[in-house]
């Protein structure tokens, strides 16, 4: 069994390799802007979702509220880069941190809820937090913050000319989202993830340090998150309340994981795979999400793969486990 988890685990990496790198080359054939602007999207979700998955889906702790997460990424790497001139790459590594450290002072309190209670505490801080930021002067308050353009660099990550190093950028987000993730997943840690999500209490009676496990989980998932969020913030050069810590945002991190598989490596990658060009195409094609009809579509699809395939559309992939001889 050892044998064959060793074997599963290199052809993941091997599987993952090979799809980075199709995925690298695909600019090379795809010119249109729209559809680069689609991958983008694609991807920067894939990581974000992947990067949910780590508390959600391997720990069991489910939250509707990392908006607030990605939206401290945004304002912080904008707030230091528009005010004090700091580089968007420090920015990113600071709200990284910023977010990773507001996460476990949230978790402290936070943690010691259970099942929807805790759900409902994660809307509600976001909604605290989008609510501050939205009367935060210093900050822009409801009009937000308009990035000053400065030419084509890597240095200030800007571009204006292209949107590739927009698209490498997010390859590289959804890549290491993926990668630690599918290290933690045979570390200590994932092993004690996965038995706090079976059950807790069981769990702490066999040497689970169980809140910590929580934290530590609950600090890696914000950071990664909160580094999309600097990207996003970069990518639109614009970012106000709604835009950054808007509810949406929280659900468009959940659904891609939920569809594909939670608490699974691919999982989150196969779902925004599915989800996010959906989404964007029906936006396209309907005029703007105004009506709602991007909402209607992928939340049938939701439900439909809910009930027809409760742990995803990756159990269509699993082999079925073997019950005995056949009769």
């Amino acid at each position: 069994m050892d044998k064959e988890f060793a074997a599963r685990r290199r052809r993941d990496l091997i599987i993952a390799a090979v799809l980075a790198a199709i995925a690298a080359a695909t600019p090379l054939f795809v010119k249109d802007v729209v559809v680069q602007n689609i991958l983008i999207l694609t991807l920067m979700y894939a990581g974000l979702s992947q990067s949910w998955n780590i508390l959600s889906g391997y720990c069991g702790q489910i939250s509707l509220g990392h908006a607030l997460y990605f939206g401290l990424g945004a304002y912080t790497t904008e707030l230091l880069f528009t005010k004090f001139g700091v580089l968007p790459w420090f920015g990113m590594l600071a709200g990284g941190v910023v977010s990773a450290l507001i996460a476990m002072g949230l978790g402290y309190p936070f943690f010691r809820l259970r099942g929807h209670y805790f759900v409902i505490a994660t809307i509600v801080i976001a909604e605290i937090g989008l609510l501050l930021f939205h009367n935060w002067e210093w900050a822009g308050a409801a009009m937000g913050i308009t990035i000053p353009i400065r030419g084509d660099s890597w240095l200030k990550f800007q571009f204006l000319r292209t949107k590739l190093p927009y698209f490498y950028f997010a390859l590289v987000l959804c890549c290491l989202a993926w990668f630690v993730t599918w290290w933690l997943e045979n570390s200590k840690w994932g092993f004690w993830w996965r038995a706090v999500k079976d059950n807790p209490d069981a769990a702490e009676s066999l040497g689970v340090d169980v809140f910590n496990s929580k934290m530590g989980a609950a600090a890696v998932s914000a950071f990664l998150v909160a580094v999309g969020g600097s990207f996003y913030a970069q990518f639109v050069s614009y970012i106000d309340p709604e835009s950054v810590m808007g509810f949406q945002f929280s659900l468009l991190m959940a659904l891609p994981a939920v569809l594909g598989g939670i608490g699974t490596l691919w999982g989150p990658v196969l779902g925004a795979a599915i989800l996010i060009p959906l989404t964007e195409l029906t936006r396209f094609k309907f005029g703007g999400s105004g009506r709602g009809v991007d909402l209607i579509v992928y939340g049938t699809l939701i439900v439909l793969i809910s009930l027809a395939l409760p742990r995803g559309l990756l159990s269509l992939f699993s082999r079925p486990k073997k019950t005995g001889a056949a009769r």
